[in-house]
């Protein structure tokens, strides 16, 4: 499968020029680079984490060189929430999936799908890690103003995170109820079948009583005249 990448030149510029008016538009301009930057490859935690990084080095770089002096907290803090509003689609293309085999009656047990949850549940951190990678790799003051911004992400959290977490909450459950509900619908058959054993074995006993006297019947001599 053909991996589309966003365009690094074109984001790197666009943070360079953004202007006070402008910077509105920049998270889009993020949110719609990343969700290019995941196209094609799988939602691996390896994949997100990498295209995000990429995303954040492209970012950051044209912060750095903002002509317009804008603050480069602000900007990286407009980028973040680009990223954050295209891991949450990510979020919702894996819960739309799993909802998919949790109608089909899929098992907690399997292997595939409790990977699948725990993905979801590491996605936030994943998040984080990227975020870290990108103020490690740059330089001062923009690792700095990276630092500031991962820390307020840390304390508030993200929106991928808050997700994440419901949407594994509400598998869960859903998961549970349908167990609950497959092991009622066992016991209740289970239960039919016991109250209904006494007759069966009454009807069972009546037909090999009548067989029997039919047997009888058939090896009787004939009476004398």
């Amino acid at each position: 499968m053909a991996k589309p990448m966003f365009d690094q030149d074109a984001l790197i510029s666009m943070f360079e020029n953004a202007t006070a008016k402008g910077s509105a538009q920049l998270q889009k301009a993020v949110s719609d680079a990343t969700l290019k930057a995941l196209q094609g490859r799988e939602l691996t935690l390896k994949n997100i984490r990498s295209s995000l990084k990429s995303v954040s080095d492209a970012a950051g770089a044209g912060a750095a060189k903002n002509v317009a002096g804008l603050d480069v907290e602000d900007l990286l803090d407009k980028a973040v929430a680009g990223m954050d509003d295209a891991v949450l689609k990510a979020v919702d293309a894996n819960r739309a999936a799993l909802q998919q085999f949790v109608a089909q009656g899929a098992d907690m047990r399997d292997k595939h799908l409790k990977k699948a949850i725990g993905d979801l549940e590491k996605m936030e951190d994943t998040f984080f890690d990227a975020m870290k990678k990108a103020a490690e790799g740059a330089s001062a003051p923009l690792a700095g103003a990276w630092s500031q911004v991962l820390e307020k992400m840390q304390a508030g959290g993200t929106l991928t995170g808050t997700q994440a977490a419901t949407t594994v909450e509400d598998l869960t459950a859903k998961m549970q109820t349908a167990v609950r509900d497959t092991r009622a619908a066992s016991m209740r058959a289970a239960q039919a079948m016991a109250e209904s054993y006494t007759a069966m074995v009454s009807g069972v006993l009546i037909g090999m009583s009548d067989a029997m006297q039919q047997g009888t019947a058939a090896k009787a001599p004939a009476r004398r005249k």
